[in-house]
Order: C-alpha cells, then structure tokens, then sequence
C-alpha cells in the first residue's frame, strides 16, 4: 500500500475497436482519487495516481461506436508503472487479438522484469489470457464471452460468476461497467479503503461489488498450482457457515488426514482449519462494511454461535474487534446496529 503522498504510477492501455468507458471510467477514478474529495471538502488535494494513456504504437485510438481518443505516448514510450491497466476491446479475441499482438510481449514484461500489477477488464482480459499470465490463475470476465474465453484459455481458472479477482498482481473485471468497480477496488488495495470511499462519494459510485450475481469472497490464500487443494479451498468456501472436519476434507481429496494437512499447509500456507476462520472472518468483514446487524448476528450467520469467541477470532486476523471494525470501515450511507 503506497504511503501518503505517494504517487503511484498508472498506465492506461487504449486498444481499438472497444468501449471506451473501461479507458475513461479508470482514468477518471485513478485521476481524482485523494484529490476531488479534498477539493470538495476544501482541503488541499493530494493526488495518489499519475496517469498515462497509452495506445500500442502511440496514434489515437477509435471505439467500437466511433469515439476517438488521443494518447499520451506509444506503449514503448512509457516510463515503469505500478500498475497497467487494459481496456477492452471487441467481444471475441480471435477477431482482433492478431491486430493487438505486440501488446502481450510488452504486458509480459513489465508483469515479469518490472514487477507491475495488471489489470484486465471484460474482453481486455483476453490480453492477460494470450500472453500465459492467467494460466492456472483465478480470474474473470463478462458472462457473455465466458465460454468462448473458456475454449481459448482453458488453463485459465475462470471464475466468472464473479466482478472481481485477484491473484498474484493479476486484476480481472467482469462486464463492461466493471471497470469502476475494478478501479474503486485498486484504489482501496493501493491506497486504503478511506481514500476509496472518498473518491466513490466524489464521483457518486457505489463502492465495488465482488460478485457479478450478488456476493462473494476474494481467494484469502497465496497463489498456487495444486489442484486438488484449490478445490478444497473453493468448498471451503462454499461451506464456510458450518463446521468442515479434517475428515470430510481428507474423504473428499481422497487422502489421509496426515497427508492431506501436509499438503493443504504446503499449497495454502496454512492449516485447514485456520483456513476456514479466515474465509469466515473475510464473510464478517463485508457485512460489517455494508453496516450489517448486531456482531451477535454476524457471528452467528458465518458460524459461530459463540459471541465470544467470534470476537477473538474477529480481533486476531483483523487487528481489532468487530464492533470497532464496523464503526471505522463501514460505507457512510450503510445503516449500523449497536451489538
């Protein structure tokens, strides 16, 4: 997370033939961020991001409906950047990625040699995809091309049920409108969750949502390539409100408890249990943000009947108990219950 006062570095990648709001809609985010807020407020604004557009070889690029918009500089004319965020072209990459190709080498290295996070939305995803980032990885895209893009890119872990993924520095969005929610969420990452909040009630957006039916959870673990353990983590996940013994997870891997213990800490950096007391405390978290019921209910409706030792478990993966989390990290317009 960069400090106050920090500038961080965003490249905005304008390919032809798309929408022009997965270029726009970030710029706009990435620009007023810890700046319109301020301004508003009548503090001294203190911008968090330095923005560049660029196109592949510098000239303007034109949107699928017609919208011209004039870069800053050529892709190999760019300085180092801390993020490169890509926009999206047309719906199917076999129409145009050919067109686009001298972008994947360049994505590859400022990913691999520079250590950029990048991030992909809707079609613009496929860019990731082609150049082998996303293989083995979690991520997303819009419902609509999701099948074609699973036919493409078929080491790619595709969750697209949901908005919004991570994994490894690689950032994906879901449908077109998702590329404010994709940059609202960058700048919490980057930049804290207040100045994230500031910069959506400046700009008026709602702070993203994760899933592109409802609700989800971010992967909490560090990236990995055992299968099989992924997939415990994924029912893990879709279980998380009651107990999930050793034994049901060792009987579902096929292994003993021992070995699987074993192998679930090597892949996951943890133990399975753990494990299930961070995805339950991730669940508590948004739903104390999004002003929840009483910590009482919360408990309750990620497992744990014991109020008490909730609290404990809250407080030692958060840093502070649920109560105080609620008052501190909870959208401003989120109603909130006293416990």
């Amino acid at each position: 997370m960069a400090e106050d006062g920090d500038m961080l570095e965003v490249t905005i990648v304008l390919v032809n033939e798309g929408y022009a709001s997965t270029a726009v809609g970030p710029i706009e985010v990435f620009a007023s961020a810890g700046k319109m807020w301020n301004e508003m407020s009548g503090g001294d604004p203190q911008p968090r991001f330095r923005v560049t557009m660029a196109s592949i070889d510098g000239a303007p690029v034109e949107s699928a409906y017609g919208l011209r918009i004039a870069p800053d500089a050529g892709i190999d004319d760019v300085g180092p950047a801390d993020l490169v965020f890509v926009s999206a072209s047309g719906p199917m990459p076999s129409e145009w990625m050919q067109r686009h190709a001298k972008l994947l080498p360049w994505l590859v290295e400022r990913y691999d040699r520079q250590g950029a996070m990048l991030a992909g939305v809707c079609s613009g995803v496929a860019f990731l995809a082609e150049a082998g980032l996303l293989d083995g990885r979690r991520a997303t895209t819009h419902w609509g091309v999701a099948e074609e893009f699973r036919r493409r890119y078929p080491k790619v872990d595709w969750r697209t049920d949901m908005l919004i993924t991570e994994d490894a520095g690689l950032f994906c969005g879901g449908g077109v409108n998702a590329a404010t929610d994709l940059s609202l969420h960058l700048v919490e990452r980057l930049c804290g969750r207040e100045v994230a909040l500031e910069c959506s009630k400046a700009l008026l957006l709602d702070m993203p949502r994760l899933h592109q039916s409802g609700y989800a959870i971010l992967p909490i673990s560090r990236p990995h390539t055992d299968a099989p353990m992924r997939e415990l983590e994924e029912y893990l996940h879709a279980n998380f409100r009651r107990d999930v013994s050793i034994e049901e997870l060792a009987g579902i891997a096929g292994m003993s408890t021992r070995n699987l213990i074993r192998r679930f800490k090597a892949a996951t950096g943890c133990l399975p249990g753990a494990y299930l007391q961070m995805v339950r405390v991730a669940a508590a978290r948004q739903m104390l943000e999004n002003g929840a019921a009483s910590v009482q209910r919360v408990g309750v409706s990620v497992g744990y009947e014991d109020t008490s030792f909730f609290r404990r478990v809250f407080k030692r993966y958060s840093g502070m108990p649920p109560a105080a989390y609620r008052e501190r990290y909870r959208l401003r317009h989120a109603p909130s219950e006293h416990p």
